[in-house]
């Protein structure tokens, strides 16, 4: 692990969220699509994922108040650190197309925003055993709320921003 991953006081937390929209209209959604994905997000992150419910009901979206339309999982200390030296070191360079994350995805309070548009560039899942194929997005939260120290601290931590 490099220095600039063992900062404690750099970081404050990093979000995974996975929309399950889609997969809602599969059949058997809530017995065998949602705990595979909530497997493969266990997997993936170190942690147990919590279920978003739907605040209220959409009609054109085919949803009711209260049904599950995503997984949630907040990493704090270690597993923080170690999911984003995974995600720098492993998991980007193998996005296809891959040329660096754009100076956009960093917000004006500093967080960094990277979507995935398949589950399968993490190493742990096998695209082969893999039942549903879903998003990804990661928001990175610093502890500082100024974009350019944020900017300088991604770069010192190596992730890949485009200049």
């Amino acid at each position: 692990m490099t220095k600039a991953f063992r900062k404690d006081n750099d970081l404050e937390k990093i979000v995974v969220n996975v929309g399950v929209g889609r997969a809602r209209n599969l059949t058997q959604f809530e017995e065998k699509v949602l705990p595979a994905i909530q497997e493969e997000l266990s997997v993936v992150t170190g942690q147990k994922p919590s279920p978003r419910a739907a605040k209220k009901a959409v009609a054109s979206f085919k949803t009711r108040e209260g049904d599950v339309v995503g997984l949630q999982v907040t990493l704090r200390g270690a597993r923080m650190r170690d999911f984003l030296e995974k995600l720098v070191r492993i998991v980007l360079p193998r996005v296809k197309d891959f040329r660096g994350l754009d100076m956009r995805a960093v917000d004006e309070r500093g967080a960094l925003n990277v979507g995935l548009r398949e589950q399968y560039v993490f190493p742990e899942i096998n695209q082969e055993k893999s039942k549903v194929s879903f998003g990804i997005q990661v928001t990175v939260v610093p502890r500082t709320r100024n974009r350019a120290r944020a900017i300088a601290f991604y770069e010192s931590a190596g992730v890949p921003l485009k200049k």
